[in-house]
């Protein structure tokens, strides 16, 4: 190790809510251990500081998705403003920022049996290179590109005259006031951006290939309002409030699966009330079972307000070709506007786009085998954060931090280095499936990049399950000296123990 090598128990990285979160339960539940967290951008917040587009919010209630540990006191869907003043309060309140060092860009981590460590090379903004090492490598560095969208390779747009935008590679100074606007995609982004730019737009028309399912309602929470009222500690109100709706995700999920065509006539009967009188439905009404896809929160039924007001419009087909002028769908309709704005996603980022090793080994992640979405066979003292799609993503940050403690402590107790996943003997002759099951979800951002995430099996034990409502019962329980961990000193006792 060099003079110029900093050593730490962990690394984490990221300084997004996943790594906040697990920065916030090194400190509380280890005292004492030394861990950093670095982070590409200048600043926290992840999503919520790279995110410039129009309108941006959380598509997740703040009272799941914000830590179990400080509570939310807003409304239930937070502004990205609001969600960076939230995450800088709790940086203060716990003195986080002197663990964290922002424009480090990992490129390159390798793990060494004979020392039981990480080497990490982080470059930054000056172009200047740092070397870390680290026992235990905590990625929190989220799952998508940022500043990157997703571009389908559309026909003809060179001959477009207007501008072409990407939500995800949105310039502030963008000026669309008094303009004619379309927006292509559907989703999450769409009912964002949609609303906020029919304010000041002349009009906005949205091209969706296909229907998104969306869930209008109001940006408020009776229950929470009702403890206030009781003058109930925010605390309280936090807990209570929390769990509730967990429960009623729960039973959303469940209803989806079990009876999808009530649940379906349900959420489309929600937007048809907001929208003018004989608009067809065959633009809201989606192909697919609800929650094959992400469900679309519409606080305060916006994006149908600007439809039934006129300032927003739609149209479902698949594009032709870019025009001088706008868009030609395939069903020859067309679509004319002054500017082009894509909110057609992203792709996804595997474990950061940073090159692995494990002793001089590249690693090909699609070649391993998950352990509960978190651990990987054969990748030793490494934990992955990969959040959940039908509940909040933060959910399952703050488990797999208390995990990964855990586990830690364990390892400090039996004087163990390195922890790998491994198979069990009967696991030998399971079937390895894609990393999520595509009858069960199949969004596009996940499709495009499943073969480069890792495999499964049919157990639980080697799935990321989706399934918060039993992963938060089933994950204290972890059996830490269960076959499927093998524990090392050396590399030479790792080999032994083979």
């Amino acid at each position: 190790m060099t003079a110029a090598t900093e050593h730490f128990d962990v690394l984490i990285v990221g300084a997004g809510i996943s790594g906040l979160s697990a920065a916030w339960h090194f400190q509380h539940e280890m005292p004492g251990t030394r861990f950093v967290a670095l982070e590409r951008e200048a600043s926290f917040g992840g999503t919520w500081l790279t995110h410039k587009f129009p309108g941006i919010r959380s598509d997740s209630d703040l009272y799941t998705f914000g830590f179990h540990f400080k509570p939310w006191v807003g409304p239930p869907i937070a502004t990205a403003a609001e969600i960076q003043s939230y995450l800088g309060e709790m940086i203060a309140e716990n003195d986080l920022a002197p663990h964290i060092r922002y424009n480090h860009s990992i490129e390159s981590a390798s793990w060494s049996s004979e020392t039981a460590t990480w080497t990490v090379t982080a470059k930054l903004a000056s172009g200047e290179t740092k070397v870390f090492s680290a026992n235990f490598l905590y990625m929190a560095q989220g799952y998508y590109k940022h500043h990157k969208g997703y571009w389908p390779n559309w026909d003809g747009m060179d001959r477009f005259k207007g501008p072409i935008l990407h939500t995800e590679e949105w310039d502030e100074n963008t000026d669309y006031a008094g303009k004619n606007v379309i927006v292509i995609g559907s989703g999450a982004t769409t009912a964002t951006i949609v609303p906020e730019m029919a304010k000041t737009a002349k009009k906005v028309t949205i091209v969706q290939r296909s229907p998104t399912y969306f869930f209008p309602a109001p940006n408020v929470d009776e229950t929470a309002d009702m403890l206030r009222a009781l003058d109930i500690d925010e605390s309280w109100v936090h807990e209570i409030v929390r769990r509730k709706k967990n429960f009623d995700q729960h039973e959303t999920v469940r209803r989806c699966a079990e009876e999808p065509e009530a649940v379906k006539a349900e959420l489309l009967g929600a937007v048809q009330a907001l929208l003018p009188e004989g608009v067809d439905m065959k633009h809201f009404t989606p192909s697919y079972r609800p929650w094959r896809q992400r469900l679309a929160f519409v606080p305060e039924g916006d994006m149908f307000t600007a439809i039934r007001e006129g300032k927003a419009g739609i149209a479902t087909g698949e594009i032709e070709t870019f025009t001088e002028t706008g868009l030609q769908l395939k069903s020859g309709e067309t679509v004319d506007g002054d500017m082009v704005v894509a909110a057609t996603g992203f792709d996804l980022c595997i474990l950061g786009d940073i090159a692995f090793s494990i002793d001089g080994k590249p690693l090909t992640l699609g070649d391993t085998v998950t352990y509960r979405g978190m651990m990987f066979t054969g990748v030793p003292n490494l934990v992955w954060v990969f959040g959940y799609f039908r509940a909040s993503w933060t959910l399952r940050a703050d488990m797999v931090a208390q995990f990964t403690c855990r586990m830690l402590k364990h390892m400090q107790a039996k004087g163990m280095a390195s922890v790998t996943p491994q198979l069990r003997p009967e696991d030998a002759d399971m079937p390895l499936l894609s990393w999520i099951d595509p009858e069960d979800f199949n969004p596009s951002y996940i499709q495009r990049s499943i073969h480069l995430l890792p495999k499964r099996g049919p157990k639980r034990d080697w799935q990321h399950t989706q399934d918060y409502w039993r992963e938060k019962d089933e994950f204290p329980l972890i059996d830490l000296d269960g076959a499927e961990f093998r524990y090392a000193t050396t590399k030479t006792a790792a080999i032994a123990a083979e």
